[in-house]
Formats: structure tokens, sequence, C-alpha cells
């Protein structure tokens, strides 16, 4: 091959990696449609899954857009367009304007948000986590005027502290301690709301009326005055999520062994990490190591024997670490110090705990 042929190979070889890995480009789903009718129900995120690998970031693919600067303003009905701007997709849209009988312009339905936010809505509010110290600390319902063990819905329950009357308050059934995976040091601990409530009496006993409840309150349940936290913003910007080092599943919130897709998890990060709401995770299994036998034959961990353990910890050259197995991706929607809650957006595989969270990767070529 002469020198200038292995020039021009060299520059094409270059300008792929320019373009295609380093770049940020949005890479088209295989199939993708060329327009898109709103429907009712439809998420930013949903839609951006007919057109995108990665539907999480549908910023880029319409946010750069003027006629779609602001995404509650995408309606049902609305048509959006496929088109291409310098070289990268965008969606444009054509307003869909109804008009009644009389050729009235009649009011649009709501816009769509990014996420269903039906899905999370019961984790705004319902579930916290919280430093133990601190839970000690928070009054807690002593008992109640009914005889039963067991306070539900207009119930009047008596706590040792004196509240001003009308305060709001929430009553939280302690939880979960969370852990660590790697060292063991307490994240927090869960609470979760039981019911809600006003002061209608106040004293060094208080009395609150249950105004509502998930589940029914006991003698011992701490007793919160609504903070301001559950009226946090219903409305989230995914980002691609970076941090130092990765993050892991601790829990899933339905305490069962695995998640799927639209289920929450807690991380083991927070606020501390640089954890913010609208962060995106890609979800990892570790990959197993594999061994090799006295045969030269590969062994898989579930198939090892005392003697292949041993082999595993003293022989590096016997050892192969297959890579890690892609599970998904999640999106942070409540962050605490030490902890925070995700919603699996997409799931390949079930997600448990132990799970590595890790910067999505954009590095996909150009066109692919």
């Amino acid at each position: 091959m002469d020198t200038t042929m292995k020039r021009i190979l060299l520059l094409a070889f270059m300008t792929l990696n320019i373009f295609g890995l380093n770049a940020d480009t949005l890479t088209l789903k295989a199939g993708h449609p060329d327009t898109y009718v709103v429907k009712k129900g439809d998420t930013l995120w949903d839609i951006s899954g007919y057109f995108l690998k990665d539907p999480w970031r549908w910023p880029t693919l319409w946010g750069v857009n003027p006629q779609i600067a602001n995404p509650h303003l995408i309606y049902p009905g609305d048509r959006l367009t496929l088109v291409f701007i310098d070289g990268q997709p965008r969606l444009v849209k054509k307003q869909h304007i109804k008009k009644g009988v009389e050729g009235r312009i009649v009011p649009k339905s709501d816009a769509i948000p990014a996420i269903d936010l039906a899905l999370i809505q019961p984790y705004l509010l319902q579930n916290r986590v919280v430093e133990q110290e601190w839970l000690t600390a928070q009054p807690f319902v002593l008992s109640g005027e009914s005889e039963s063990k067991h306070h539900i819905l207009n119930d009047i329950v008596f706590v040792n502290a004196n509240m001003p009357m009308g305060q709001k308050v929430a009553i939280y059934e302690p939880g979960r301690e969370f852990l660590d995976t790697e060292t063991g040091d307490v994240l927090g601990r869960e609470i979760i709301l039981t019911a809600s409530g006003r002061v209608t009496t106040d004293g060094e006993i208080s009395k609150v009326q249950l105004l509502s409840n998930l589940r029914e309150t006991k003698v011992g349940y701490a007793v919160i005055p609504v903070e301001d936290e559950a009226l946090m913003s219903a409305f989230f910007v995914p980002t691609a999520a970076a941090l130092d080092v990765p993050a892991s599943v601790i829990a899933t919130a339905s305490a069962n062994l695995e998640a799927g897709k639209l289920e929450v998890v807690y991380l083991d990060k927070g606020l501390n990490a640089g954890v913010q709401p609208g962060h995106v995770f890609a979800i990892y299994r570790d990959g197993e190591e594999i061994i090799l036998d006295n045969n030269g034959q590969p062994v898989r961990t579930v198939d090892r024997s005392s003697y292949d353990n041993v082999v595993a910890h003293f022989s590096d050259d016997k050892v192969f670490k297959v890579p890690d197995v892609y599970h998904g991706n999640l999106m942070v929607f409540k962050v605490f110090d030490k902890t925070s809650l995700g919603l699996i957006m997409m799931s390949d595989r079930p997600v448990r705990v132990k799970d590595k969270l890790v910067t999505p990767a954009n590095l996909t070529f150009k066109g692919e």
C-alpha cells in the first residue's frame, strides 16, 4: 500500500473517531419513523424511544430546536417530524389546533411530561432515608382515642410533643437500615409514610387527627411536620451522571430480590457524592471470573470447587474476568444525603442488589 493511500485511510479513521466517538452524537434506532403524532398518555421519554437508542437523551433530540424550546409545549395531536440540522437528528412539530363546531379554538389538554409521574408519585413523599439519630429525636405516636392497636382514617392519636394547632404532619413507619455494599457503613434508615394528619389539640400531649392513611398507624411511629420537600419539582431533565466512583443498587423499593422496568430502587450515592434529580445511570452486572482447571478448561463461578477457589485466589494467570453485562438504565428522581431513589426506565435483564451504576456510554459510531 502506497504512502498516499495510508494517509487517506489514517485520515478517514481519525475523522470517524472525532465525529463518531468523541462528539455528542445521537444514535437513531433502526426502523425509526419519520413522523409521529403525539397521543394522550405519551411522555417525552416514550416518544424519544421511537427514534433513539438512548431515549433519555431527548433534550438533545429536541431541546436545541427553537420550536420546542419548552418540552411542556408538546401536546396530544402535535405532529413531530424527524429532520437533520447540521447533520444531527432533530424533531420539529406541526402544532395541532383543535376547533369546535362553531370554529372556536378549543383549549388544549395538558402538555405531556418528561416521564409518567404516576409511577413515582407515591415515592415523592412516602419513602425517605434519614439518620437514625434524627429519627430517634422526632415525636412519636403514644396511643389513640380508639382502643385498637391499629389507627386508620379519621382516628385521633396522641403524640408526645407540644405541636402547634393546625400543624400538618406525616406519620412514618421505620423501615430498613441501608449499608454501603463495599464498606458496610450505615447510609441511613428508610422511613415509610403511613398517614397524614393535622394537630387538633396542642399541649404537652398533642392530638392529631388522621386525614389520610396508606397503611395502619401504630404506636411508636414517628410524627414529622410536613416539609416543602414534598412539593419537589415534577419535571426532570435527564442528564448523564458522572461520578468519581460507580454507584450501586442497595435495595428495591418493593423489598423484592429483583426489580424490572418502571420499578424503583435505592442507590448508595446521594447529594454528598454529587447525585442530582434527573441523573441517568447505566446498570451493569459485574462480569464473572472464569478460571482454568488443571486440564486448561474454563470453569464458571457457579461450578467451582474449593480447589478452584484457591486457584482463583493465587493464580492470576488462570483467571479471566469477562466484561460486565448491561442490564438497563435508570433515572434518579429523589435524592438524600447518602442515598437516592431511581426509576428503572429500561431493563434488558432483572436488576438486583449490588448491580453497578455508571455513566451511560455515549461513545457510539455516527450513523450506527
